[in-house]
């Protein structure tokens, strides 16, 4: 008897999961997209996650040339597909009806709340709204000092290593330069991460966006009921770093905004809280912006401003970090690129390592522009892009049906033959000015692209000039360490990490 109920139990759920996925696999074999075997219940998963975070580049490149650009996947649960090609990226980021993240970012819900980056529809275009003069040109302007002061800290911790001998894996490095910017520019106070990386708010932040990264690649940790069953002790600490994070974030956005309101109170003016006791111009941080902002003629509640805040801190140090790491090891392996970029260095800003910066010096600095731009072409900080298709809709000539999870390969996208010649080497001149509209626009897109591109690109690309400019005036970069071996992660890593070694400029 009990046999007889398991095989209709077994048998209703081999026809529930054949009906679920029917329609899907219609639809997606109209379309032409094809992909590797799917198994009952499990989906394509076997194949993918036989596989470690090493080889998933290899794997998905092996799907790509038995299949095509665009892959059909099957999870738990999910049915979709992965693209790495460029018109459909293109017909996916076009789009307004394509903006949705797909539920991969839920992951970062317990940290980042309904900010920017998740969320969706009218919450989300409020938003972008609100926060888009944060990153206007006067605002930019005044954070260049901050990359100065900074990345000027980062040189001056380097030198006890740069001996010409030592491996120095740039990635930590770069996060805790990279930390010291976004929290002065967030939120408008220093947490002297590269000086005290033991404070707890940085500790907090480094271990949160390391578990993230895990959770994001292991099954068995993305759904917070397991994890908590299989890894109680680890799922405990990420709760504990998040709480950590909002209670600071807490406190400076209620320090901040009594600090307006007061000044408000007493000179009718809110424009004054963003002076100092001396009368000079306090420099402005996002905090500010947000906490100035209104929707609908009501400010915005610190719960939303923690929301923004933390977001930005989130997208704004890892993804530095790892462009900023990237660059070093490329430049450190192409000394004929590094000498160029050094020539320029001292045309643009001089022979006086300690001479400060600013935004029209920086934008001077083109053939370094073309190097980090080559950088994120071989190496995007963030190698790939999920979206769900909340209805039918034609992509690129094909009909998608709804409720499909679609995974954009921007990694593999910046590698294809058919847009890059010689898609593997490193050649800053791809960007240069005399070659400019010869890239596919949607061939490269380490900013994503279209209404839900990167809303901070400007203000990363002059922190990496900034501080990348910084190293090259102190230190040659030398190839030592190990070569990268990359990790397919939210953030793009080396599980060898960043390496190279560091000798003192001599003029």
């Amino acid at each position: 008897m009990y046999l007889e109920i398991f095989a209709i139990l077994l048998t209703t759920l081999f026809v529930w999961d054949y009906l679920r996925h029917r329609r899907h696999n219609r639809m997606y074999a109209a379309a032409g997209i094809r992909g590797p075997r799917s198994y009952p219940f499990v989906g394509t998963a076997p194949t993918l996650f036989k596989e470690s975070p090493k080889t998933v580049f290899s794997l998905q490149s092996r799907l790509m040339a038995q299949y095509g650009k665009n892959v059909k996947m099957q999870m738990i649960g999910e049915s979709g597909f992965t693209t790495a090609d460029p018109k459909m990226i293109e017909a996916i980021m076009s789009s307004q009806q394509t903006i949705q993240k797909n539920n991969l970012y839920g992951l970062l819900v317990n940290w980042l709340g309904d900010g920017l980056l998740i969320s969706k529809g009218k919450k989300w275009f409020r938003r972008r709204k609100i926060i888009t003069p944060a990153f206007h040109f006067k605002i930019l302007e005044d954070f260049v000092e901050v990359f100065d002061q900074q990345s000027a800290i980062m040189a001056q911790q380097l030198y006890d290593r740069a001996d010409g001998k030592t491996v120095i894996n740039m990635f930590p490095v770069a996060c805790l330069c990279a930390l010291d910017i976004i929290t002065e520019t967030a939120m408008g106070v220093k947490v002297n991460a590269q000086l005290q990386p033991q404070f707890p708010y940085v500790q907090s932040v480094t271990t949160a966006s390391t578990m993230l990264a895990e959770r994001f690649m292991n099954p068995l940790q993305r759904v917070d009921g397991i994890m908590k069953l299989l890894y109680p002790k680890l799922f405990a600490k990420l709760n504990d770093s998040v709480k950590t994070m909002h209670n600071f974030t807490d406190s400076v956005i209620t320090e901040r905004r009594d600090l307006l309101q007061k000044s408000i109170a007493e000179n009718a003016d809110a424009n004054a809280a963003l002076f100092n006791e001396v009368g000079q111009k306090r420099r402005m941080a996002l905090l500010d912006v947000l906490l100035q902002s209104t929707i609908d003629g009501a400010p915005l509640s610190n719960e939303d401003i923690r929301e923004e805040v933390d977001t930005f801190m989130f997208e704004g140090h890892d993804t530095t970090t790892s462009s900023i790491a990237f660059t070093c090891y490329l430049l450190a392996r192409h000394p004929e690129v590094q000498a160029r970029v050094f020539q320029e260095v001292c045309d643009v800003l001089g022979d006086d390592k300690s001479a400060p910066v600013n935004m029209q010096l920086l934008g001077e600095l083109k053939y370094l522009e073309c190097v980090i731009k080559e950088s994120l072409r071989l190496y995007p900080s963030v190698p790939l892009i999920g979206r769900h298709i909340t209805h039918d809709i034609v992509l690129d000539g094909k009909l998608i049906p709804a409720k499909s999870d679609v995974i954009l390969f921007i990694y593999h996208a910046q590698r294809d033959p058919e847009y890059f010649s010689e898609p593997d080497k490193f050649l800053p001149e791809r960007f240069s000015m005399e070659r400019k509209g010869e890239i596919h626009p949607f061939a490269y897109t380490p900013f994503s692209a279209g209404p839900r591109n990167c809303i901070g690109q400007k203000f990363a690309m002059l922190e990496m000039k900034s501080t990348i400019s910084k190293l090259i005036r102190h230190f040659e970069l030398l190839p030592l360490g190990q070569e990268v071996e990359l990790v397919m992660n939210v953030i793009l890593r080396s599980s060898t990490g960043i390496n190279c070694g560091l000798k003192p400029r001599v003029y």
